[in-house]
């Protein structure tokens, strides 16, 4: 779990890790309960900074990177895999009825675009391209392009390449 830090900081080489995202793998990491604390409270005040909304027990695999902070909210309970591209205004939320009542599972190698929107209990396969303004309350199997409302879905080999940004 400690070199999920370096790893941050490989994919962020140019600009530096931004500071909610150290705050967030240190209070993950850390053993000591009130460093955990003190971590706690600089991540969300620098979230709130960047007008970004998620918890520091979000379960977020390494690589996770934020292309234009800013109106971005991801449910407490969505799991999210390695190397996730998120853009400005995206909802990861939760659907409280229904049969897809639940939190969305992400996997690795998904780009997600500006507004796009994954609501439910619903699965994000690997190597995933979420076109912006998307909607998605359905699961969505590997290696696919999505795009609409209601969500299309297209299969691509390797539909990510050139996507992800400087991926770990």
């Amino acid at each position: 779990m400690e070199n999920i830090l370096e790893l941050d900081k490989q994919r962020y080489s140019g600009g530096g890790v931004p500071r909610f995202l150290k705050f967030y793998r240190k209070a993950q990491i850390s053993k000591n309960p009130f460093l955990r604390k003190i971590y706690k409270k600089l991540f969300e005040i620098s979230t709130k900074k960047k007008g970004i909304e998620f918890s520091v027990d979000n379960e977020i695999g390494y690589g996770f990177y934020v292309g234009h902070p800013y109106g971005i909210t991801i449910n407490a309970k969505a799991i999210i895999g390695n190397n996730v591209n998120i853009h400005k205004g995206v909802t990861i939320g939760q659907e409280n009825r229904g049969k897809r009542k639940g939190t969305p599972c992400i996997g690795n190698n998904v780009w997600i675009g500006v507004n796009a929107t994954i609501v439910g209990n619903v699965v994000i396969g690997n190597d995933v391209l979420i076109a912006p303004n998307t909607y998605i309350n359905c699961d969505i199997p590997d290696h696919s392009i999505v795009f609409g409302n209601p969500c299309i879905v297209k299969h691509a080999d390797d539909a990510t390449k050139d996507y992800i940004n400087h991926a770990v």
